[in-house]
């Protein structure tokens, strides 16, 4: 097979439904956006699905928006089985929920409430479980494609997944419970055609603002790239659903030139 037939061959048909869980102006509204320009159909589901972004992708992209507290069982099989009524079975599904909830940023140990630590963990790895329990419920009854594949789950992490920060305990443990969800999933569903994608983003991440510069709510705005720019995570994520599975990619760590590490 040639080259260009093979490149062929691993993209994605028109009918590929992509379903996004976790939505904000990041990585989930990139995401949205380059998979609907790629011929996706695209669901994003969020807590809130009536944010501003939210509405602007489904004007502008075709977006589908659902409402799911991805950390309750319930919910998330409910969005999976109104997505595959609506749209059809996900070929690729991203998890890209932080989880943090904000009381317990810059805590230290002793100063952290379990309860907020708990909240932390059920929000990003319980629901990446539920996520990528569902997923593989469902990819799993897809015909392979021409690559052999049936679909894609790929978990957004953080630094957190490589090292424990201090005053981070809690976050510390979500990362590392995804990682380990992620590399368990991995080895169980890839020989069943189901790619497996653990990706930490070692960086603060600016996304573009109204003024078009690119800006973090802590670390500022961008200067020389010294941030991640979620337009071209996005692209890493459409280059892990379109990989040969000769050579799938589990865990892609992701920082900028300049990042300390």
């Amino acid at each position: 097979m040639r080259a260009s037939d093979m490149a062929q061959s691993t993209q994605p048909s028109i009918q590929d439904v992509a379903l996004i869980v976790g939505g904000g102006p990041g990585i989930s509204s990139s995401c949205a956006r380059l998979f609907a320009e790629n011929g996706m159909r695209v669901a994003v589901a969020a807590r809130n699905p009536e944010k501003a972004v939210l509405e602007k992708l489904e004007k502008m992209h075709g977006v589908h928006r659902y409402a799911c507290d991805a950390s309750e069982p319930v919910a998330v099989d409910r969005l999976f089985a109104k997505v595959v009524q609506d749209l059809g079975t996900p070929r690729l599904v991203v998890h890209n929920i932080d989880g943090r909830v904000p009381g317990i940023f810059r805590k230290s140990l002793i100063e952290a409430d379990p309860s907020m630590a708990l909240e932390t963990l059920r929000n990003a790895a319980f629901s990446a479980f539920l996520v990528g329990q569902q997923a593989a419920k469902v990819m799993l009854g897809n015909k392979p494609d021409a690559n052999g594949a049936k679909g894609t789950i790929i978990f957004t992490n953080a630094s957190a997944a490589l090292k424990g920060f201090p005053l981070s305990g809690a976050f510390a443990m979500a990362c590392h419970a995804k990682s380990g969800l992620a590399q368990s999933m991995a080895r169980e569903l890839m020989p069943q055609g189901i790619h497996v994608a653990n990706v930490p983003i070692d960086a603060a991440i600016g996304w573009t603002q109204e003024d078009g510069t690119r800006a973090h709510r802590l670390a500022g705005t961008t200067v020389d790239d010294n941030m991640a720019d979620p337009d071209r995570i996005a692209e890493t994520y459409l280059h892990l659903h379109r990989q040969h599975r000769s050579t799938w990619a589990f865990e892609v760590v992701l920082r900028p030139w300049v990042e300390k590490w």
